[in-house]
């Protein structure tokens, strides 16, 4: 087994899950990307230890690690580790324009990024690490499915665990786009799962299934029922506390009949449109909060690729 020679280039979208009612299931691909290069390297090292050098710019810049406990740095190695060789040296430079702890599946364009860039190291790679190894890897990287599946497919996936993890992309209407709304200060994953309950009522479970059903539909060729499909019973309204600013948007936009969620575990708000460039679209930029960021983003169908 042999690595390439010189830098890959890796790209991969931001997702969002949930989507609503689809809680740990549905996901979307967004058009914002981190883009990440990678070079294996002769070590310098004299004890013949690995080398390794990683560099950050944009989101991350000066807060996350730049040393093994990187999560694209430890994906990678799990790929290698599947592949049976780890470089002497590793060389990575991060280009970060998806928001950390924001709920736009930061983590999960880290680790699907990674194992396709050190596969793409790997003269033959994809032979040795195929496809659906490497989407179970990054699920269990993870812990679920449900952003790694868009960041990897493109497009809107639906993903769970069945004796293994699964994905399955389905349609999206063109028509289809959205703008989200990123607050200054992020909300951890796990902070917003500590609130959920354990158990939920019967009759909330029945109309969170049908919502979600009715979301499958409505985003391959019915967008005009997703204010009705993106009611969810299952999660937004107990993580009010961690994220009340996000919940106030959401309540004010559906209010005026547009179909907004929480992205993700929050608190970035999502709300749907008509198309990057519509009239709709230029309403709902204006309805920023101020010290927000906002993003008007069409659905990536490409998912992770190689430049």
């Amino acid at each position: 087994m042999t690595f390439v020679e010189g830098p890959v280039t890796v790209t991969v979208p931001a997702t969002s899950a949930n989507l609503g009612p689809g809680y740990d299931s549905l996901g979307l691909a967004l058009d914002l990307r981190d883009e990440l290069t990678g070079e294996v390297i002769s070590t310098s090292s004299t004890t013949g230890g690995r080398t390794l050098e990683v560099t950050v710019e944009g989101a991350g810049e000066g807060t996350v690690p730049l040393d093994e406990s990187h999560l694209v740095v430890r994906s990678m190695r799990a790929a290698f580790e599947i592949i049976g060789k780890q470089p002497a040296g590793l060389r990575l430079h991060c280009h970060n324009r998806i928001p950390h702890a924001r709920g736009m599946g930061s983590s999960s364009a880290a680790i699907v990024g990674g194992l396709v860039l050190a596969r793409a190291l790997v003269a033959g790679g994809e032979l040795i690490l195929d496809d659906d190894t490497l989407f179970q890897k990054a699920a269990e990287i993870e812990g679920h499915p449900d952003n790694v599946a868009p960041a990897f497919h493109g497009g809107f996936t639906i993903a769970g665990d069945d004796d293994g993890f699964f994905a399955v992309r389905t349609a999206v209407d063109p028509r289809v786009s959205v703008v989200v709304f990123v607050p200054a200060t992020g909300v951890e994953t796990k902070t917003a799962r500590g609130l959920l309950p354990e158990t939920v009522p019967h009759s909330d479970a029945a109309a969170d299934a049908g919502r979600t059903a009715l979301l499958v539909a409505a985003l391959s060729d019915a967008p005009e029922h997703l204010h009705r499909a993106t009611r969810d019973f299952l999660h937004q309204e107990y993580r009010r506390p961690a994220m009340p600013e996000s919940l106030a948007l959401v309540d004010e936009l559906r209010a005026d009949g547009i179909a907004a969620i929480v992205s993700g575990a929050g608190p970035t708000v999502l709300a749907f449109s008509s198309g990057v460039e519509s009239a709709e679209t230029t309403k709902l930029t204006a309805r920023c909060p101020e010290g927000w960021a906002c993003h008007a983003l069409s659905v990536d169908m490409d998912g992770v690729r190689i430049l």
